[in-house]
């Protein structure tokens, strides 16, 4: 359990430091014979950073009822 502690707390503050990410993805407009017209297309993912506390929080409580016992 301290492990899993350890991995929400260090995900937690990722998460609250980095709200989301973009990732890109190709796709094809038109298509004549052997010419080819794609795009990029930028896709966001986006989370609270309430979230990243919440995890952040857990991860903290789970440390510290493992060193109680």
């Amino acid at each position: 359990m301290k492990t899993t502690g350890f991995i929400l707390v260090i995900i937690g503050a990722i998460m609250m430091i980095y709200t989301g990410f973009n990732y890109v993805t190709t796709e094809k407009i038109v298509e004549i014979g052997p010419i080819e017209i794609s795009k990029e297309k930028k896709n966001p993912v986006n989370w609270s950073p309430i979230l990243g506390g919440v995890l952040l929080l857990g991860g903290i409580i789970l440390i510290s009822k493992h060193s109680k016992k």
